[in-house]
């Protein structure tokens, strides 16, 4: 198991980037895809036609997400942290997943790099 630690800049400030991160249409908007997303904890998530799927575990609106990321049978959750920091370009986003299986490790990461927050980065600066 690894973990992967990044922050990514976000021209938006983190009222309006956790609502993009939290809200089925604003994900809808910046994915492509139709989303499966709640703000209530316990509930389960899907994004990019089910590529992405989990738990929600807690909010702090527009500062913090935490969720559980489902990689099949694996003893350890595997946990993300989304921190929102204000920042003077908008938003400053801290990136924490844990327990990523070692086998999955490159590709997610790339996912997170490459698919998640340049799509979102690009919402915003269109």
């Amino acid at each position: 198991m690894k973990d992967f630690k990044n922050y990514y800049l976000i021209g938006a400030p983190p009222e309006e980037v956790f609502i993009a991160l939290t809200n089925p249409a604003t994900l809808q908007l910046w994915t492509g895809d139709p989303a499966i997303m709640s703000t209530e904890p316990g509930s389960e998530f899907s994004l990019w036609e089910g590529s992405i799927e989990g738990k929600n575990i807690s909010f702090e609106t527009g500062k913090k997400i935490v969720q559980e990321w489902f990689f099949g049978e694996q003893e350890e959750q595997s946990i993300v942290t989304i921190i929102l920091h204000p920042h003077k370009q908008g938003t400053s986003a801290e990136l924490r997943h844990t327990n990523i299986p070692d086998e999955a490790f490159d590709d997610i990461v790339d996912g997170w790099n490459d698919v998640y927050f340049s799509s979102l980065i690009d919402f915003y600066e269109d």
